[in-house]
């Protein structure tokens, strides 16, 4: 999946959409080109939602940074590219 849009989850309850560049089992992840998700409406259907149909207007996002490592993996989501798109819109 290296380079393919993905959604990940954290331990931490943390939600980060990104490109994949390096992942260590479920230790830590590198995403580039990353950006969380603070806040998701019920509209959108969960946090899986934001990989299928990705962010409404009614969620709130980070600012996207070049690069970011996750510790404590606990899901990695391939994204559609519909919600690769809402994503790189909002």
């Amino acid at each position: 999946m290296k380079g393919k849009p993905v959604l990940v989850t954290t331990e931490f309850r943390g939600v980060f959409f990104g490109y994949l560049k390096s992942q260590d089992g479920r230790e830590s992840l590198t995403l580039t080109k990353a950006r969380n998700c603070i806040y998701w409406s019920s509209d959108v259907g969960g946090f899986l939602g934001l990989a299928s149909i990705g962010p409404s207007s009614s969620c709130r996002l980070g600012k996207m940074v070049d690069e970011l490592t996750l510790y404590k993996i606990t899901s990695v989501t391939p994204v559609s590219k519909e919600a690769v798109e809402r994503w790189n819109r909002s």
